[in-house]
C-alpha cells in the first residue's frame, strides 16, 4: 500500500489545500482533500482491469472554489455538518432555548449554513497500519458558528484497505449541548462518470421513507412497497424516475441499531461490472439522483449535469431536532458521538439482470 501527501493549492483565506492520497494493492486510489475533508477521486479498475474515476470530483483545488460550483454548491465529496440535510426554518430549541441558524435552502438550514464544514481547512496526518492505509482530519467549530452552540471538536478518518474497503469513521466532542449530523456527500458514477447514472442498478434494504413537503419531514413514515419509490428489489435508477419531477432526493428508514454495521445499500453498473456495497450503523440512508448537479467540467475533462453522479448519504434524518419521535441528534457535553459507514468496491463478471 502506499500514500502521500501533495500541496494541492490555496483557500479563499490564504490557507494551504493539501491533497492526501491512498492506494491499496489492488489499484484502487483513493484522494482527499483537507478542505471540506472532501473526497476528490475514487478511482477503481472494472472487470476487464482498466482503472476509472467513479466520484465526481475536480483535478485541481480551484475547482471546489470558482463561482460556478460555489453558486449551485452540490457538496462534491465533503463532509456535510454541523448539520447535514435540513432542519426546518433554521431553527431549534435545546433545553427551552431556541437558536436560529444560518439559512441557505429555501429558508431552511442546508448541510451547515452558508460556510459549513464543506468549506474548512482541517488539520490532517496520513497514519499507515498493517493492510490499510488512511488519512485522519480535524476540525474544531466555534460556539455559534452558523448559529450551532457549542465548541464542537470532530475527527474524521478515512480509512483504505487492502479488501477493498473505504471506512469513514466519525468522532465529536462537545462542551455544550448542541445538534449534530454528519455525512459524506460522495457522488458515485461507476460508469467511469461518462454517461448517466440512470443506468445504474440499486438496492436499498427499506421499504420504509420519510414523508416530506418540500423536503422537510412532516413526521410520518411511509410504505413505499411497490412504488417508484421501492428499491427493496434489485431495479435501474432510471426505471421509475421520469415520475418523479426532480428524480429521488428521499430518506430511508434503516433497520439499524447504533454500533452495529449493517449492509444497507448495493450500487451496480453493468457495462463496467463494478459494485459498491454500503454499510453503516446510521439510521437512515439520504438517495440523492443529482437533478440539480451544475453543468462544469469535472475529472479529465468530463462534462457534469443532471442525474451525472448519485450520492447515497447514510445519516440521521433530516430536522431531527424538530422531531422528537426521530432518533436524537443531540450531542452533550461529556457524550462522545461515533459513526461509522464503509464503502466496500468490487467488480464481478456476472451478466447482471435488469
Amino acid at each position: 500500500m502506499k500514500q502521500h501527501i501533495t500541496k494541492w493549492g490555496i483557500d479563499p483565506s490564504g490557507n494551504e489545500i493539501d491533497l492526501y492520497t491512498l492506494t491499496n494493492e489492488n489499484g484502487i486510489k483513493i484522494c482527499i482533500s483537507n478542505y471540506g475533508a472532501i473526497i476528490t477521486s475514487i478511482q477503481t479498475p472494472d472487470k476487464h482491469g482498466v482503472s476509472g474515476e467513479i466520484a465526481l470530483g475536480f483535478d485541481s483545488a480551484e475547482g471546489y472554489l470558482n463561482d460556478d460550483y460555489t453558486n449551485n454548491c452540490p457538496y462534491f465529496g465533503a463532509i456535510a455538518g454541523r448539520y447535514a440535510n435540513r432542519i426546518a426554518n433554521g431553527e431549534f430549541s435545546i433545553d427551552g432555548k431556541k437558536y436560529k441558524l444560518a439559512t441557505n435552502n429555501l429558508g431552511n438550514a442546508l448541510h451547515g449554513g452558508i460556510n459549513g464544514f464543506d468549506k474548512k481547512i482541517w488539520k490532517g496526518k496520513l497514519i499507515s497500519g498493517e493492510g490499510f492505509e488512511s488519512v485522519e482530519l480535524k476540525y474544531t467549530s466555534p460556539h455559534l458558528e452558523e448559529g450551532y452552540p457549542g465548541n464542537l471538536s470532530v475527527t474524521v478518518i478515512y480509512k483504505l484497505s487492502n479488501s477493498n474497503e473505504l471506512s469513514i469513521e466519525i468522532g465529536a466532542i462537545t462542551d455544550q449541548a448542541t445538534v449534530l449530523n454528519l455525512a459524506n456527500h460522495t457522488y458515485f458514477n461507476l460508469s467511469g462518470c461518462r454517461k448517466p447514472i440512470t443506468g445504474h442498478k440499486l438496492t436499498i434494504f427499506s421499504q420504509r421513507m420519510l414523508e416530506t413537503k418540500e423536503l422537510i419531514p412532516t413526521g410520518k413514515f411511509l410504505d413505499i412497497s411497490d412504488t417508484a419509490y421501492d428499491f427493496s428489489k434489485s431495479k435501474s435508477i432510471g426505471r421509475d424516475i421520469d415520475s418523479l419531477p426532480y428524480g429521488y432526493d428521499n430518506s430511508y428508514a434503516l433497520g439499524t441499531s447504533k454500533g452495529v454495521i449493517t449492509k444497507v445499500a448495493l450500487l451496480q453498473e453493468e457495462e463496467s461490472g463494478r459494485y459498491l456495497e454500503i454499510f453503516t450503523d446510521e439510521p437512515s440512508l439520504q438517495l440523492y439522483t443529482g437533478f440539480y448537479i451544475p453543468e462544469v467540467t469535472g475529472h479529465e475533462g468530463l462534462k457534469y449535469g443532471k442525474y451525472m453522479g448519485v450520492a447515497l448519504e447514510t445519516q440521521h434524518f433530516p430536522d431531527s431536532p424538530n422531531q422528537p419521535h426521530f432518533p436524537s441528534t443531540v450531542l452533550k457535553q461529556g457524550e462522545v458521538f461515533n459513526s461509522k459507514t464503509i464503502f466496500c468496491f468490487g467488480i464481478t463478471a456476472e451478466k447482471f439482470t435488469f
